[in-house]
């Protein structure tokens, strides 16, 4: 048995746009493509066809089972700053496939590693049967995982040794991220660890970097805000032209 980690540009997505393309191709030609109407069909046809193939690029450079995999390294990289003392736990929000929650679990054995997830409809092929699945295929048996909203997360203050994230705030509909971000730190424990990554531009969290001075000020005793798109997950082209400019890491102890 095997881990399927699905890919963070669903199929589906893919073939929906091309299917699109080609339909509206299909009905250019119908109504005529010499036609005022059929000259606009024309101009979404094009549109859509660069949509599909930069979803394909995308869907390509994602997978698991490609040459690029970039997601395992992102994956296998904000993992290694997730350090959990035996006996420990840590919540991974947002985890989706379980992949995130998986590689924690390996990397600290004798920790309880949970995820959460409200596995909507837009990622129809991640639910939380398949983090299961993939924590058997994998080995580990020190992960659990439940439905969760990251705006309003069911826990305590101070509940978890570590708290991890990739690539979900900037998905949540929401003036201020920021404060998502505040209520995932909210649940550690003093002394414990984070890494979150996401895409921190300052459109979609605002100034980060004041974040990271009002978190020192709040007495974390270390917070970092790495540049994931400079060589240590993908290089500024990859990131550019992925839509993934601003991409970073927040990290740190509380």
């Amino acid at each position: 048995m095997k881990a399927d980690y699905k890919n963070w540009m669903p199929k589906g997505m893919v073939l929906g746009t091309i299917g699109i393309t080609a339909a509206i191709f299909f009905v250019a030609v119908i109504v005529g493509m010499a036609s005022i109407v059929g000259k606009v069909l024309l101009i979404l046809t094009v549109l859509f066809a660069l949509i599909s193939l930069w979803m394909y690029l995308m869907y390509r450079a994602f997978s698991y089972n490609g040459t690029r995999q970039m997601s395992k390294q992102i994956i296998e990289g904000v993992s290694s700053y997730v350090k959990i003392p035996d006996g420990g736990k840590c919540l991974d929000v947002g985890c989706g496939s379980g992949a995130l929650s998986i590689a924690c679990a390996k990397k600290n054995p004798g920790a309880q590693i949970i995820g959460i997830d409200r596995w909507g409809k837009e990622y129809a092929s991640f639910s939380k049967s398949l983090c299961e699945s993939n924590s058997v295929a994998e080995g580990v048996n020190n992960t659990s995982f439940q439905q969760g909203d990251a705006c309003k997360l069911d826990f305590a203050d101070e509940t978890f040794d570590a708290v991890t994230s990739n690539y979900v705030y900037h998905n949540i509909p929401s003036k201020d991220r920021q404060a998502i971000l505040l209520e995932t730190l909210r649940t550690l424990k003093k002394g414990g660890t984070f890494a979150i990554h996401d895409i921190m531009s300052k459109a979609k969290y605002g100034d980060m970097e004041s974040f990271v001075e009002k978190l020192k000020n709040m007495g974390y005793e270390e917070v970092k805000l790495v540049d994931t798109t400079n060589g240590m997950f993908m290089s500024k082209w990859e990131s550019t032209w992925m839509a993934l400019t601003g991409s970073a890491l927040l990290m740190g102890r509380k």
